[in-house]
Parts: structure tokens; sequence; C-alpha cells
């Protein structure tokens, strides 16, 4: 055999095995238990979600799938786990979109770059948002709210989960849809500002419907509109904003991601692992009875969802400066 023909063969074979390596390297995963960060406190809806499907991937998998709470910093410390982690498979992040797209737009700082260091997964579930007013308010309507606010510029208040979450980002883009100046009052946590919205301690808040529907069926809080395309199924009187003559529709999203340079054979595995476990009525049916909008599909499709969050909340958040340490 010639130099020429043995080098050829060399190559071949090199680039063969080059095409077999992923491959291997996705029949291999897990070799070991996966560890899925959830960068907020436990019992939040994300929380709810990863440990729901790390018991489906648990039995799909055939090694233990924990749910590890790192919260802090809006979601950031969690997520910079799963950033610098090794991009295997074995180290996922459960999480709202604010850590893996609109963060950056918020904190001065961040201890990764959100443009490169995830690989989108799937979605996990999305929530429609609902403007619940105090029993002691006279509003009825969205319209009322709106009529009260340009009476009394500045001095509505609304409730909100912190600076920069998703309910303060609904209600700056609440505002600037509708031209009113309502005072943002920020609290640790969505619930804490619910019962001051029960005690009548402030005006009204754009929640989540899973956080705020036990209120609303108790009749502690009065929806006014929901902040979703069409009526909610657990609503259907409740009408949406859009109906009620104002262009706002605004919902919180929810998704799987992995460090990036993780194997697209992992992460393609993955998205339709998640989605399977999503479908199942015991996972799937119990937390659309709660007002979530259950998720699944492709890291494709995922990653659009995190594309248009950004182009759609990066200006309000410029315009109304919001800005975390």
């Amino acid at each position: 055999m010639d130099e020429y023909s043995l080098t050829r063969r060399l190559l071949l074979g090199c680039g063969a095995a080059a095409l077999m390596t992923p491959a291997v390297h996705a029949q291999a995963w897990p070799a070991r238990p996966v560890r899925i960060v959830v960068p907020f406190p436990p019992g939040g809806l994300v929380d709810v979600l990863a440990r729901a499907v790390s018991q489906h991937l648990t039995a799909q998998l055939g090694q233990p799938v924990v749910v590890e709470n790192r919260a802090g910093a809006g979601g950031n410390i969690g997520a910079d786990v799963v950033a610098k982690a090794a991009p295997d498979g074995h180290t996922l992040l459960a999480t709202s979109l604010g850590p893996v797209a609109v963060n950056q737009y918020i904190y001065r700082s961040m201890p990764y770059d959100t443009q490169t260091a995830f690989a989108p997964v799937v979605l996990l579930a999305s929530t429609p948002k609902v403007m619940c007013v105090a029993n002691a308010r006279p509003w009825r309507s969205v319209q009322e709210v709106i009529a009260a606010a340009k009476a009394r510029p500045g001095q509505l208040t609304a409730g909100s989960a912190g600076p920069g979450s998703s309910l303060h980002l609904a209600l700056e883009l609440f505002k600037r849809t509708t031209g009113t100046d309502i005072q943002h009052v920020p609290y640790r946590g969505a619930a804490p500002a619910v019962t001051d919205l029960v005690a009548g301690q402030i005006d009204l808040i754009i929640d989540n419907l899973p956080n705020i529907l036990g209120q609303i069926a108790g009749s502690q809080v009065r929806p006014v509109a929901a902040a979703a395309p069409q009526r909610l199924p657990q609503l259907p009187q409740l009408p949406t904003m859009r109906e009620a003559g104002v262009d706002f529709v605004f919902g919180t999203a929810f998704g799987m991601a992995a460090p990036a340079g993780t194997p697209a054979e992992i992460v393609d595995r993955l998205a339709g692992l998640v989605t399977q476990a999503l479908r199942d009525p015991a996972v799937g049916g119990r937390l659309a009875e709660q007002g979530a909008i259950i998720g699944g599909g492709t890291p494709a499709e995922f990653a659009a969802v995190i594309e248009r969050e950004k182009t759609t909340l990066e200006p309000v958040i410029r315009a109304a400066n919001i800005r975390a340490e």
C-alpha cells in the first residue's frame, strides 16, 4: 500500500470516528445521577414543574434525577451553577425566562453571558396573568382601573414579587400600553404582595393565574381582566384585556436549559422525554387545573420563545430604568 493510500484510509477512519463520537456520548448518557437546578425557592411553579418532571425522567433514564434549589439574585445564582457545569447532560436548569433572557438588561453585572451560556432544551409551561384589585376598591373593569389611574397619577399602587420580576415587568408594560402612572410596590415574592392586596394595603396586582387563583375562588380579591389571548378555562366569565379594549397580553414562560455545548443528541432526547412527561395527565393535567398552560416541543421552539421575550421586554426595561444589583 503506498503512502497516499495509507494516509487517505487513516483520514477516512478518523472522520468516521468523529462522526460516531456524539452518538456514543449520547448513548452513554446518563452515566450518573442528573441534577436539575431551580434558581428559586421551593414551592413556586417552576419548582413544582421541575419536581414533577424529575420523577418521570428518573423512571425513563434509570438514574436518579434530583432537584436542587439555589435561589438568589433573581435566579442568577442558580443559573450560574448550570452555566459553569460540564456540558454533559448531568446538570440542567429549570427556570423562568429571567435568568436566560432578560436579567442581562436588569442587573448591572452578570456572572455569565446570557447570550452564550445555555442550550435551550424545552418549554415547560407558561402562565397567563390576571389583573386583580382589592375588594375594598370600587373598580369592576380594567377600564375603570385605567380611569382611576389617569385621574390620580402616581397614586394607585400595584404590588410585585420584586424589582425586575415578571409581575413588575407586566406592570410596566401595562403602564406603557395604557399611558398610566401607577406606583410600583416591590415585595419579597408574590405571596406577601397578594396578602397585602387581600388586606387592602395595595390597590392591584397583575399576577400569574396559579399564584392567585385560590384568592379569586375565595372571593378575597376581584379579577377585572385576563392578560391572555383568549378567555381562561378556569375563569370563563372574565373578559380578556383585548375584549376590554386594551391591547395587552402578558404571560410568564418556564423552561429547561442545559450548559452550552451539551451534545445535541442529549438535548433532543431530553426535550422528547420532558414533552412526554408533560403530556401525562398525572403531571400536566394537575398543573393545567391550577392555571398553567402546558409546554413541550423542540429546543428550537423554546429558543424562539426566549428570543421573543428579549425583543418584547428589553425596551420596556430600558424605558422604565428597571435596575437591580
